[in-house]
């Protein structure tokens, strides 16, 4: 099962959070098509969230037809966003485990990874919009 994680000082309202994180879940594999999410009293506990900003951001995961909710059993993801290239046996994904402990060995802070990746991913990418900020992580 998936824990939410809610960064308060992000700016980023709780909602969209659980939302980007569910994305990311598909997108990784640790998330599957059957798979139930947490109630909205369990994301509660968890994460003192309010029920229903949970429920917001199932509303939206249901609209992007990324999840369906069967009343009285809960809410279930209907389809994957994964691919071969980000499954955990991925050469690439390798190369970018070896790469990132490569940086941390020189010194370079989570901060500093997150921001030459933004900037190599604009170049990559041109004309994608900046990700939201972020919590400091150090």
């Amino acid at each position: 099962m998936v824990v939410f994680r809610i960064e308060r000082r992000s700016g980023m309202p709780a909602y969209l959070q659980i939302v980007h994180q569910v994305e990311q879940a598909l997108r990784m594999g640790a998330l599957a098509e059957g798979d139930k999410l947490p109630t909205a009293a369990q994301v509660a506990a968890t994460t003192k969230v309010n029920p229903n900003t949970t429920l917001k951001a199932y509303r939206e995961l249901e609209r992007l037809e990324l999840v369906e909710v069967r009343q009285g059993s809960g809410t279930f993801i209907t389809r994957s966003l994964a691919t071969p290239q980000t499954a955990p046996e991925s050469p690439l994904r390798g190369r970018l485990g070896e790469w990132m402990r490569e940086a941390r060995e020189q010194g370079m802070t989570a901060d500093d990874v997150t921001t030459l990746f933004d900037t190599v991913l604009g170049e990559a990418y041109p004309g994608i919009a900046p990700r939201p900020a972020h919590v400091p992580a150090n």
